[in-house]
């Protein structure tokens, strides 16, 4: 039970039990969140006039305490201290635990909620433990919304630090079937890692939506509330899921300025914060491919490419317009079914970037629990991540999600759709990086044998970089000299 504490401006000398620093809409929405679940709370930010503008407003009357100074936030909270952070990723981070250190003490806890790069946070977590600093690096999902209402979390750092933060992660979190959408992910950087691939999932995911909204308006001519009428069907089947929901959403919204629907008078410019690009660089370090999440960082880097891809639309001609008729409903049937099947296939990519991550980072990863997380509150919700729970508690060893029976049944009972879906954005030039990824990746790893036989024989040619031997024992290298066989 929450200790009682004089609400608003003013001291409640160490009765407090948790610390935020950083009052930008999201730790504004954490810390309403924590102290409507029971919980005291005492918060900082450098621009001192926030903190009183919060605790004269949304914050008043509620257990929260405004401090001025590290040192004032420190003497209102209770020991051993747990402060949380919610700001800009990077420098600002080393800069806010460098002015909090003097004014903690060893064994105190420090939190960093943003979405920090986790070799970031590896560094921190080993320098404040040096210190006698507890450090949880914390995975935060979910938006302004998510934040207030329930996010996903995913802490990662010592495992005593997280008992000390559990009970109330467990109760801020999302709750999905009486389960809490938190757990403990792993040692030092292993949350942050697992919301960096949330978040390339998250780019797949929206990349794969997108080329499906643009077949619809494009190669059947479909307006975009009509569209929006078929996300939302579509999001009480199969593909249910948060996004599905808010893509309806957006779709049906109409500008009031201009009556058009609002999303035919957005710029298509997509932004990034980087996290994206994380993944696909971590998987390429790592050598795990994640084709889908890569196609979906490309896309947003070429879509800033706004002003010479409209010069390059008035010199450089596409394939010439459909000439048969689209049979809009037929379209729209196998456009479902195919972005089931990618969306399979995306996940199973970000689902196995996570076991090689495990694997080479020894963070001893439960695949099974970080899906379970993912079930509310975060960004990629959706239906079908009860079942790669389910996938990984029949296996918890399964190598990938395409080879699991249920998984491997609903893509190739959907391959078929995904493929003419491919075939029809190709034949009229429209790009589907996404899709045409996430049905290569299928057909790649469902392959006994791929090209790769020709590569290691040019490398050899050009560069003596040997070549194994289909009918001679792995690890066992050979070199052929090219130039005398002329």
């Amino acid at each position: 039970m929450a200790k009682k504490a004089k609400p608003g401006q003013g001291s409640a000398a160490g009765q407090q039990q948790f610390g935020l620093v950083g009052l930008a809409v999201m730790g504004e929405n954490l810390v309403l969140n924590v102290e409507s679940k029971g919980f005291t709370c005492a918060v900082w930010n450098r621009t001192t006039s926030k903190v009183d503008d919060f605790t004269s407003g949304r914050g008043k009357g509620k257990r929260i305490v405004g401090c001025h100074s590290p040192a004032e936030l420190a003497a209102a909270l209770e020991r051993p201290r747990k402060v949380m952070l919610m700001v800009k990723a990077g420098q600002p981070v080393d800069d806010i635990i460098a002015q909090l250190l003097p004014a903690l003490s060893p064994g105190d806890l420090i939190i960093d909620g943003g979405n920090s790069f986790f070799k970031d946070t590896e560094r921190r977590s080993v320098e404040l433990e040096k210190k006698g600093f507890l450090f949880i690096g914390t995975g935060v999902s979910g938006g302004e919304e998510g934040a207030l209402k329930g996010p996903a979390i995913m802490p990662g750092g010592q495992q005593d630090a997280y008992r000390l933060v559990e009970p109330i992660f467990t109760r801020i979190s999302a709750q999905v079937g009486g389960e809490p959408c938190s757990t403990y992910i792993g040692p030092r950087g292993a949350g942050h890692y697992v919301k960096m691939v949330h978040n390339g999932i998250e780019y797949g995911d929206m990349q794969l939506i997108s080329e499906i909204y643009d077949l619809m308006a494009r190669a059947a001519g479909m307006p975009a509330g009509e569209i929006g009428r078929v996300f939302e069907k579509w999001n009480k089947g199969e593909l249910a899921s948060y996004l599905i929901e808010i893509t309806g959403k957006v779709l049906a919204k109409t500008d009031p300025e201009s009556g058009k629907p609002l999303v035919d008078v957005i710029l298509d410019a997509a932004g990034q914060k980087g996290t994206g690009k994380w993944t696909s660089q971590n998987a390429l370090d790592l050598g795990a491919p994640t084709p889908t999440i890569n196609a979906a960082v490309e896309a947003r880097i070429i879509s800033a490419y706004k002003a010479e891809r409209v010069a390059a639309s008035k010199v450089i001609k596409g394939p010439p317009a459909l000439r048969a008729k689209v049979d809009k409903n037929e379209l729209v049937d196998k456009l479902r079914a195919a972005l089931y099947a990618a969306k399979i296939c995306s996940y199973a990519q970000g689902m196995a970037l996570l076991r090689a991550a495990s694997e080479e980072y020894h963070y001893d990863l439960d695949l099974g629990a970080c899906a379970r997380i993912w079930r509310g509150g975060c960004i990629i919700r959706a239906q079908f991540l009860n079942k790669i729970t389910e996938a990984f508690a029949r296996n918890p060893k399964l190598p990938n999600l395409l080879v699991d029976e249920e998984f491997k049944s609903a893509v190739e009972t959907r391959q078929g759709a995904l493929r003419e879906v491919v075939k029809a954005a190709v034949d009229a030039g429209i790009p589907c990086g996404a899709l045409s990824a996430s049905l290569s990746y299928f057909d790649a790893y469902r392959s006994a044998r791929v090209p790769a036989n020709l590569i290691q024989g040019l490398r050899d040619y050009f560069g003596a970089h040997t070549y194994e031997r289909t009918d001679k024992p792995r690890g066992q290298w050979f070199h052929v000299e090219w130039m005398e066989e002329q």
